[in-house]
């Protein structure tokens, strides 16, 4: 009779046990995935220009240029779309590399 007894105490331990591991385990996972893990979150590239348009969209005509032209590529310029140089400050505090579209006139 106290066989049977253990293995019943056994069993009853052991299916007290197996639960309790398995969610101390997943909840050490999801702690490690949530404090080491983190992707970085998306965001808006556009912050504030043109924000009741459904797109942003400049057109310029070539003859229209001149001899260079410097366009915004960061969404941070106060000239948009041209470039100011705010992509400068964006990189610093980012650790971006976006840089300004140049657009030059071929010398014949």
């Amino acid at each position: 009779m106290s066989l049977a007894y253990s293995g019943l105490h056994m069993k009853a331990h052991f299916t007290t046990v197996v639960p309790v591991t398995l969610a101390a385990a997943l909840g050490s996972y999801l702690f490690y995935q949530y404090v080491f893990c983190k992707t970085p979150k998306k965001s808006w590239v556009n912050l504030d220009i043109k924000k009741d348009s459904v797109k942003v969209v400049d057109s310029f005509d070539i003859e229209d240029i001149g001899s260079k032209a410097v366009y915004c590529r960061c969404w941070r310029s106060k000239k948009f779309p041209y470039c100011d140089g705010a992509h400068s400050k964006h990189n610093d505090e980012t650790g971006d590399n976006v840089g300004p579209l140049i657009i030059k006139k071929k010398n014949v």
